[in-house]
């Protein structure tokens, strides 16, 4: 009983703590900084989770700063890894950054920035951090085991204050604005910056000279990616260990290698048997997910949205999905998952072990193609550029 009410009263407070801050005190200190004027140059990129600018803003922000045009500035808030007095004051400083921002680039969702009273001459793009519209997010789940309360979300949105939301495909603007509660005419597929790095070959070049330099042997051999999204919540995302890699030396060594990259979330990462060490490299810290999708022969993952970038490459991919299940229960997806998958499905060891071998030797080209025209087709190496010039028309 004792412990009961407690429980109450620490959820009571944290929900008043909570309301006081977004609907409140945030608003209210934006409000004095918004009294100094909005510096027409200034374009604020928001990294809502990473201490360093996470690579959908690379293409982006590179060719702002070589254009000459922009001051640029970063916020980094770390949310969901840093709490109390610290969280707080990376937030009023963001707060300050914005109230005379011209420009703000997120590629997440922000309870922050959507809490504002934003003036109307800053105007704000979301990049998103994914192509395509694979698993469910955002408003989306609220029928889920993953999402909020709809309530709730109501309450504090986290998507409000977009000027224009960016996706990789016409096919895709309904699932944005469904999972993000826009109206039409926000989301707009004009491709997706960070793909811009697929079409440059100097990129390229250098991403396989970085993956061959951190794994030599991978320079003779075909080159299996593995890179499996994270299961549970955001906070306390895990990474799938469902991989013998002694048991897939033994079978596909003598053609291939294999390097894996977990979700940027997952803060333990499995251990992979020393015996297996020349054949499989794990580079989630070393490498981002682009420079290895550059060097991949063959893509095996789950309900990552990567399989969009990599359908790109026209590459074959396997989907070992051996959870599909429970996954589906927890969080949902957009698309019939058998059915709108570039590759087959698998549920165990033994299946995937057949399909890279078919896959090595009658990839199935036309599907995958047919899949990139359907979700990549706004993604042309222009991206960036399309961007920009929207900027400068508003």
């Amino acid at each position: 009983m004792i412990n009961a009410v407690k429980n109450t009263l620490m959820k009571t407070a944290r929900s008043a703590r909570r309301y006081y801050r977004y609907r409140k005190y945030f608003p209210a200190y934006y409000r004095k900084c918004a009294l100094r004027p909005v510096d027409d140059r200034k374009v604020l990129f928001l990294e809502m989770r990473f201490k360093k600018l996470s690579n959908s803003f690379d293409c982006l922000y590179r060719a702002l700063e070589e254009s000459g045009d922009y001051d640029l500035v970063t916020c980094h808030i770390e949310f969901n890894f840093i709490r109390g007095k610290e969280y707080t004051r990376r937030c009023l400083d963001f707060i300050e950054e914005v109230a005379t921002a011209r420009y703000v680039i997120l590629d997440e969702a922000s309870l922050i920035l959507s809490c504002l009273p934003l003036r109307k001459e800053t105007k704000v793009i979301n990049l998103w951090h994914a192509c395509g519209a694979f698993k469910k997010w955002g408003r989306s789940t609220v029928d889920k085991f993953f999402g909020s309360d709809a309530g709730e979300l109501d309450r504090y949105p986290n998507y409000s204050n977009l000027d224009l939301v960016t996706v990789s495909s016409p096919e895709v603007v309904w699932a944005y604005e469904e999972a993000m509660n826009l109206p039409s005419g926000i989301v707009s597929p004009i491709g997706v910056s960070r793909t811009d790095f697929f079409f440059d070959p100097d990129h390229m070049a250098k991403s396989r000279e970085k993956i061959f330099s951190l794994m030599p042997q991978a320079r003779d051999k075909k080159v299996i990616l593995y890179a499996p999204t994270f299961r549970g919540h955001v906070s306390s995302a895990k990474a799938p260990d469902e991989i013998d890699y002694v048991r897939f030396m033994e079978e596909l060594s003598d053609e291939y290698v294999m390097v894996i990259k977990h979700h940027p979330f997952c803060r333990e990462l499995p251990v992979i048997d020393e015996r297996a060490a020349e054949f499989a490299r794990d580079l989630t810290r070393e490498a981002e997910i682009d420079e290895l999708l550059c060097c991949a022969d063959l893509c095996i993952s789950d309900y990552s949205s990567l399989v969009f970038e990599y359908s790109l490459f026209e590459k074959p991919m396997i989907f070992y999905a051996y959870d599909l299940d429970d996954y589906c229960d927890w969080r949902g997806f957009y698309y019939d998952y058998s059915e709108f998958t570039p590759g087959p499905v698998v549920k165990s060891q033994d299946r995937l072990l057949e399909e890279i071998e078919k896959a090595g030797k009658e990839p199935d080209v036309e599907r995958i193609r047919e899949f990139r025209q359907r979700f990549m087709a706004a993604c042309d190496g222009r991206s960036t550029e399309r961007i920009m010039e929207w900027m400068k028309e508003h």
